[in-house]
């Protein structure tokens, strides 16, 4: 039996989906080349909460009977954090990568207005940008993943939306925790001549 992998994609009430994340940059394809099986559904498109995204992919582990790997991917990674907190006995791995930084005052605010630029009311907004290391988490909560194998990839260039910082505080936080090597984020146009390294990478972390 091959192993699986959810893939949580980035993005926060925005066009980012599943295939525009995951499947044209070719993660999909080469994953499921090295023998894994993939499980890449959309996140919630307008959520109001955190809880909300949390609920709707939970339903794709509560049908499980073995454990699978999570890979969360920028805001992605609140979900695939939350999830594992919520389903300890199906997930047996995780990855964050490229972790969306919380706790900027210039990128919660930048991302604020996105938000409610695109219709999301102002206490909702409020809601979704909380949190501490994690957007939606606590780093008591973070603290609880060390019982599982987990690893963090950061960008390969620090940007304002995926900080150093965030990086080394989930390392501090997850006993245990390892850092992958790092990439480009795979809608970034400068991320297809890492696409064959980064399915290494994760094959690796994975088996």
């Amino acid at each position: 039996m091959s192993t699986t992998v959810l893939l949580v994609h980035g993005g926060l009430w925005d066009p980012m989906d599943a295939q525009k994340f995951w499947d044209t940059p070719g993660i999909t394809a080469g994953l499921t080349a090295a023998g894994l099986t993939v499980l890449a559904p959309d996140r919630a498109r307008l959520p109001n909460d955190w809880g909300v995204e949390v609920d709707a992919l939970g339903e794709l582990l509560a049908k499980r009977t073995e454990p699978l790997t999570i890979i969360g991917a920028s805001n992605g990674c609140t979900v695939a954090a939350r999830l594992t907190l919520v389903y300890p006995d199906l997930v047996d791995r995780l990855v964050l990568a490229w972790p969306a930084t919380a706790g900027d005052a210039g990128v919660d605010t930048l991302t604020r207005a996105g938000l409610l630029g695109r219709g999301c009311a102002p206490e909702d907004a409020d809601r979704l940008l909380a949190g501490d290391t994690l957007r939606g988490t606590t780093d008591a909560g973070l603290a609880d993943l060390a019982r599982i194998p987990v690893a963090v990839l950061p960008s390969l260039m620090e940007n304002p939306m995926h900080q150093r910082r965030t990086v080394d505080a989930l390392l501090g936080l997850v006993q245990g925790s390892r850092e992958l090597s790092g990439y480009p984020e795979p809608p970034r146009p400068d991320f297809p001549p890492y696409l064959d390294e980064f399915v290494r990478t994760i094959v690796e972390f994975v088996n």
